[in-house]
C-alpha cells in the first residue's frame, strides 16, 4: 500500500559525498527551565568544485538568527522549511553562525535533547542532533567540538560534554558555566551533553603505555550504591581490548551517565556515554543474574565502539553493521571471555534463533547492509547487529584468529578518524590474509536465513562416509533468487563416543561450502560415525539433517562442542513435543539424567535440562505451516510436565542442596549457573506437581537476591492460585516501589502470565500509579513484554490482545515514534499464524489510516501490509 504524500524512500545506491564540509563546531547552551537557547558557530569549506547551496538539517528549532561570516541574514537570504535550511549563495570557506530556541521539557520523543527526571540529556543518534541545532546530521562528516554549557548551579550543578574539561566558570544569577572541547574528529551522531544533579563515583584506569584515565559514572544519588560492577566491567574492557586488539584509550577522562528515561540500551558517545539505568546499575536486591551479565555486556560494548565506530565510523547509515555488528561480536567475544564461553555462545545462538530468523522470514527482513529505508531508526534491527556480529564471526573463522586480528589492526590504522563502509572492512580483512572473500562479501547483500541440508550416505565395506551439502536462501522481500554463499560449517565426526582425526590432528575441520552442492569423503571407519555439524554454530543458517535419537544423545552426552550438545538436547526435546500424549521417550528422560550426574559445569546442565521456548517453537511451526500458539503451549506445557515427573528424584536433589547453599551473593559464572539449575529445576517440579509451589514460595520469602526473588515470584504468579499471587503481588510492589529496575520486573511478570484474562491485568496496568507512558522502560516492561513474550494472552482467540497493542501504538506513535515502531514487531508477522489474522490485519490498516503518523511506524506498518 502507499499513500499520497507517504515518506521518501532513500536508497543506498543514491549516496553522494557531502557538498559541504564542517571542520570545527562551537557551541553554546544556556540552560534555562522551560526554555534552553543555542548558539553555533561552524567551520565550514565547499567539499569540491560546485556551486550547490548549502543545506543544513535542522528540525523543529525556534530560529532566533542566522549569521555568514559575522554578518546577519535577512530573512530573504535564506529558507528554512521542512526541516532544512538553504543559503544559496556561500563563500568556499566560511563561518556559519546560528541562534535558536529549544524545550527540552515538552520533548517526549527522546531524540535530541530532553529533560529526564533531575537531568537534561542528549541522544542523537541516529538523526537526533538536528533537533538541537543545525548542522550536517550525516554520520560522514566529522568535526572537533567546543562546547561551553550554562545553567543554574542549584538544580543543574554537573554539566558535561565530550572530550577534555577545558575550564569552569561562577556566573551572575546563580549560574555557571563549563567549557568542554574534543579534539577528535567526530560525527554529529556522537555529539552528547549532561546537565543536571546528578553524584559521582569515580575511580582511575592505567593504560598499557602508563596515561592514568579517570573514571566517573554519575547518577542519581540514590544510585551510587549501584555502580561498582559498571565499574568493574569498564575496567575489564579497557584492559581486554588493550590485551585483545592492541587498542589504548585515548582520552585522559571516560564518564558514564545513567538515565531512567533512555530509548535505548545505551549510546557510545565519544567520551560521554549516556546509559538506560538498566545497563549500568546493578545490586544483588535490584539486578538479575541475567542483569549482571546485561550490563557486564553493554558496559563493554559502548566502550568498544571508542574504537569500532568513533574512531573509525561508518560512512552512510545502510553501513550500520560495519560500528554495531563488529561491536557485538567483540563484546560476545569478552563476556565469553569473563563468563563460561560454552553458555555464552549457546545462549547468543537462542536469541538469534528466535528473534532474528523470525525477522529474517518476515516483512521487515533485509541484508546486514540493507538497501533501502524510510526511517533508520527502524533498522537498529537484530540483523544489523546480532546477524552482523555473526558476519564478522565466520570471518574469524575463515581467516582465523592471527589473519583475524592483523586484519582489524590493519582496518584501524588505515581508517582512523574515517567514516568508511562495510566493503572496507572486508577488504581490510582480505588483504591482511590474502584469502579471497569476493563471494563471502554476499552476507551483507542478502537478506533471509539460509538453509544447509546434509544427506549423509555410508559405506560400510570400504568405511568411507559421503557427505552432500545443499545450501539455499528463501525469497524474501525484493529478493528472489539469490547466488551461493560462502558458508564456513565446522564439521566433527564421533566414532565409539570419540572424534576421528580431519586432518593434521584436529578433531574438527572448517568446510567452505560456496556452491550450490558440494560433496566431501571421508575415509578409515570401521562403523558409521555420528555428525557433528555446525560447531560453535559457525554460520547463522538453519540446519537440516536427518539424526536418529540414539545419535542425538550421543552428541548430547558425549560431544564436546557446548552449541552441539544444547542443540541435540533441543531437537530431543523437539521430537518429545512432537510426541505429544504418547509420553515422553525413556531413553530421551535417562539421557537428561546422565547430564544430571555428569561433572559438567551447572549451567550448561540448566541449557541441557532446558526446553525450546516458545518462540522458538513457533518459528519451527512456521517452516511448514500455520502457527497455532495455544498448542505449542499446551503441547510444552505437557512436556515440562512429563519431564519434571521422570527426574523428580534428580530434581528435587538439586532443588533441596541448592536452597541449603548460603554463600554470599556473586554475579560469577559458578554461582549464576548454580542458580540457573535451581531455577530449572524448580520451574519442572512446579510443571509436574504444584505441590511444589510451596516452595517456590517460601523461596520467594526466604531470597537474598533478586534472581531468586524473582524465579519464585514469577513461578507462584503465574501458576498459583488467584489469592496467593495477589499477596506476592503486593509484597512485592510493596518492599520495592522505590526502586524502578525491580517495579519493571513487577510489570514483566504480569504482562507474561500465560492466561487469556492477561489482557485485562495488563490494561488496568496501564492506569496503575507506577506506569508512565512516557518511559521507554516501563512500556517496554508492560505492554512490549505482553506482545512479545506472552503469545498465549498475545494471541487471546477475542482478539484483544491486539487491540490492546493497536491502541499503545496509537497512543504512542507521535510522541515516541522510535518505541511505538519497535513495539509493532509481533504484529508485523500477522500472516504466519492460523487465528486472529483479521483482527491483527485490521489494527494494522487503522494505524496505517492515522492522520500525522511517523516515518517510524508508517514503515513499519506498511511493510507489513504490503508483504506478499
Amino acid at each position: 500500500m502507499m499513500r499520497e504524500g507517504a515518506p521518501k524512500t532513500i536508497f543506498r545506491k543514491d549516496y553522494t559525498e557531502p557538498d559541504f564540509l564542517i571542520s570545527h563546531v562551537e557551541l553554546a547552551f544556556e540552560i534555562a527551565d522551560g526554555n534552553t537557547r543555542v548558539t553555533s558557530a561552524l567551520r565550514i569549506q565547499r567539499n569540491g568544485s560546485h556551486e550547490r547551496p548549502l543545506v543544513l538539517d535542522g528540525e523543529g528549532l525556534g530560529l532566533i538568527s542566522v549569521s555568514v561570516d559575522g554578518g546577519t541574514l535577512d530573512e530573504g537570504a535564506f529558507k528554512y522549511v521542512g526541516g532544512k535550511l538553504t543559503i544559496d549563495a556561500v563563500p568556499n570557506e566560511f563561518e556559519f553562525g546560528a541562534v535558536v530556541d529549544i524545550q527540552p521539557e515538552t520533548n517526549t520523543s527522546l531524540e535530541g535533547l530532553y529533560r529526564s527526571r533531575t537531568m537534561y540529556c542528549t541522544q542523537c543518534e541516529a538523526e537526533g542532533y538536528r533537533k538541537i541545532t543545525f548542522g550536517l546530521d550525516r554520520p560522514d562528516v566529522l568535526s572537533t567540538y567546543t562546547v561551553t554549557l550554562s545553567a543554574d548551579k542549584g538544580s543543574c550543578p554537573v554539566l558535561l560534554s565530550n572530550g577534555n574539561e577545558v575550564s569552569r566558570t561562577d556566573l551572575a544569577d546563580g549560574r555557571h558555566q563549563v567549557v568542554w572541547h574534543d579534539p577528535h574528529p567526530k560525527p554529529s551522531y556522537l555529539f552528547a551533553i549532561v546537565a543536571g544533579d546528578l553524584e559521582l563515583v569515580s575511580d582511575t584506569f592505567t593504560t598499557q603505555s602508563g596515561k592514568v584515565v579517570d573514571l566517573r559514572i554519575w547518577v542519581e544519588a540514590k544510585d551510587t550504591g549501584y555502580c561498582d560492577h559498571a565499574m568493574d566491567s569498564l575496567k575489564a574492557s579497557m584492559r581486554w581490548d588493550e590485551e585483545r586488539y592492541g587498542l589504548e584509550y585515548d582520552l585522559d577522562l571516560f564518564n558514564i551517565v545513567a538515565v531512567d528515561d533512555f530509548n535505548m540500551g545505551a549510546m557510545e558517545n565519544k567520551s560521554l556515554n549516556i546509559f538506560n539505568t538498566s545497563c549500568v546499575l546493578a545490586h544483588p536486591d535490584i539486578t538479575t543474574d541475567l542483569g549482571y551479565q546485561r550490563v557486564e555486556s553493554v558496559v563493554a560494548h559502548e566502550y568498544f565502539h571508542n574504537y569500532s565506530g568513533n574512531r573509525v565510523t561508518c560512512r552512510d547509515w545502510f553501513q550500520l553493521s560495519l560500528k554495531e555488528g563488529f561491536t557485538v561480536f567483540r563484546d560476545a567475544e569478552f563476556s565469553a571471555d569473563m563468563n563460561s564461553r560454552g553458555v555464552k555462545r549457546i545462549e547468543d545462538v537462542s536469541f538469534l534463533q528466535t528473534h532474528q530468523f523470525a525477522e529474517d522470514s518476515g516483512p521487515m527482513a533485509h541484508p546486514v547492509r540493507p538497501d533501502s529505508f524510510i526511517e533508520i531508526s527502524n533498522f537498529y534491527t537484530m540483523t544489523v547487529y546480532e546477524k552482523g556480529a555473526e558476519v564478522v564471526r565466520m570471518l574469524n573463522t575463515l581467516l582465523g584468529d592471527d589473519a583475524f586480528y592483523a586484519g582489524a589492526k590493519l582496518y584501524f590504522d588505515r581508517f582512523d578518524g574515517m567514516a568508511v563502509t562495510c566493503d572496507d572492512f572486508v577488504d581490510a580483512m582480505q588483504e591482511a590474509s590474502g584469502k579471497d572473500l569476493s563471494q563471502f562479501r554476499r552476507w551483507y547483500e542478502q537478506a533471509g536465513t539460509p538453509v544447509v541440508s546434509i544427506e549423509k550416505a555410508f559405506d560400510e565395506t570400504s568405511g568411507r562416509l559421503d557427505l552432500t551439502f545443499t545450501q539455499a536462501n528463501p525469497p524474501t522481500p525484493g529478493q528472489d533468487d539469490k547466488p551461493p554463499l560462502h558458508i564456513p560449517l565446522t564439521l566433527a565426526l564421533m566414532e565409539n563416543g570419540q572424534h576421528a582425526d580431519m586432518g593434521n590432528g584436529a578433531s574438527a575441520r572448517v568446510m567452505e561450502l560456496k556452491e550450490s552442492t558440494q560433496t566431501f569423503s571421508f575415509e578409515g571407519f570401521s562403523s558409521e560415525p555420528v555428525i557433528s555439524a555446525l560447531r560453535g554454530f559457525s554460520a547463522p543458517v538453519r540446519l537440516k539433517m536427518e539424526q536418529s535419537q540414539d545419535d542425538l544423545i550421543a552428541l548430547m552426552g558425549a560431544d564436546n562442542d557446548p552449541f552441539v550438545k544444547w542443540d541435540a538436547s533441543q531437537r530431543l526435546a523437539y521430537a518429545a513435543i512432537d510426541r505429544g500424549a504418547k509420553g515422553l521417550e525413556r531413553d530421551y528422560a535417562d539421557a537428561l539424567k546422565q547430564v544430571l550426574s555428569s561433572d559438567i559445569e551447572d549451567a550448561m546442565k540448566a541449557q541441557l535440562l532446558s526446553l525450546p521456548t516458545e518462540a522458538s517453537l513457533a518459528d519451527r511451526a512456521a517452516q511448514t505451516g500455520l502457527v497455532n500458539v495455544h498448542d505449542i503451549h499446551d503441547a510444552k506445557t505437557n512436556v515440562a510436565s512429563a519431564v519434571g515427573h521422570a527426574l523428580s528424584n534428580e530434581l528435587e536433589a538439586i532443588v533441596m542442596s541448592s536452597l541449603a547453599v548460603t554463600d554470599t551473593y556473586q554475579p560469577s559464572a559458578e554461582q549464576i549457573g548454580r542458580r540457573s539449575l535451581l531455577h530449572t529445576a524448580l520451574s519442572l517440579l512446579v510443571e509436574s506437581d504444584p505441590e511444589w509451589l510451596i516452595t517456590a514460595r517460601n523461596m520467594y520469602y526466604a531470597a537474598t537476591n533478586l534472581s531468586d526473588r524473582l524465579c519464585a515470584a514469577r513461578l507462584v504468579v503465574h501458576q498459583g492460585d488467584d489469592v496467593h499471587r495477589a499477596e506476592v503481588l503486593e509484597h512485592f510492589f510493596d518492599r520495592w516501589q522505590s526502586e524502578n529496575l525491580v517495579v519493571n520486573q513487577w510489570f514483566v511478570m504480569q504482562a507474561t502470565r500465560p492466561s487469556a484474562d492477561c489482557v485485562s491485568e495488563v490494561t488496568e496496568l496501564t492506569h496503575h500509579a507506577a506506569f508512565d507512558w512516557r518511559n521507554p522502560n516501563k512500556v517496554r516492561s508492560l505492554i512490549s513484554a505482553f506482545a512479545g513474550a506472552n503469545p498465549t494472552a498475545f494471541h487471546a482467540l477475542d482478539g484483544g490482545g491486539y487491540r490492546l497493542l493497536g491502541d499503545a501504538v496509537r497512543r504512542l506513535q507521535s510522541d515516541n515514534p522510535q518505541i511505538a515502531a519497535r513495539m509493532l514487531a509481533p504484529m508485523t508477522r500477522w500472516r504466519r499464524y492460523d487465528h486472529g489474522q483479521a483482527v491483527m490485519r485490521g489494527e494494522l490498516e487503522s494505524i496505517a489510516a492515522l492522520e500525522g503518523l511517523s516515518q517510524d511506524v508508517y514503515e513499519v506498518v506498511n511493510r507489513s501490509l504490503s508483504d506478499s
